[in-house]
């Protein structure tokens, strides 16, 4: 079993420590009810997800990065596509189309916030358990 990629297991909302378990109960984060609800443990290598109390407060840190980030990337895609201009009022065309865009993928980026911000805490650990048994070590 070679190494899992690290910008893969983000994408698929896998552990950062095994990069093998969910760790979010829906899979579909357009569940809004249930849009930030996670395991306590990893299913697979039972890693804690809240790693202290208040943990997840510093996601919004994270989330507006990715916010900011996601508009420039808006903002560019417009611009090359429909142009901007002060003359014609464009700017304030994107400014509603931006704000539609993030507010409609706000739950994506949400969960987006959690995995990075645990990312940044937990590490990849090729010496897993799990991971050893399927290696067949």
């Amino acid at each position: 079993m070679s190494k899992s990629n690290f910008i893969a297991s983000i994408l698929k909302s896998k552990c950062p420590r095994c990069r093998m378990g969910i760790l979010f109960k829906a899979n579909n984060p357009y569940q809004l009810k249930n849009v930030l609800d996670m395991h306590e443990q990893c299913p697979v290598c039972g890693q804690q997800t809240e790693l202290e109390i208040g943990f997840w407060y510093g996601t919004g840190y994270v989330s507006y990065v990715l916010a900011v980030l996601f508009s420039i990337f808006n903002l560019t895609w417009y611009w090359l596509v429909f142009g901007i201009t002060w003359k014609d009022n464009s700017v304030y065309h994107w400014l509603i189309v931006n704000g539609i865009i993030l507010t409609l993928s706000m739950p994506v980026l949400m969960r987006l916030s959690r995995i990075v911000y645990l990312n940044f805490y937990v590490y990849y650990d090729p010496d897993t358990e799990i991971i050893k048994r399927q290696r067949g070590k």
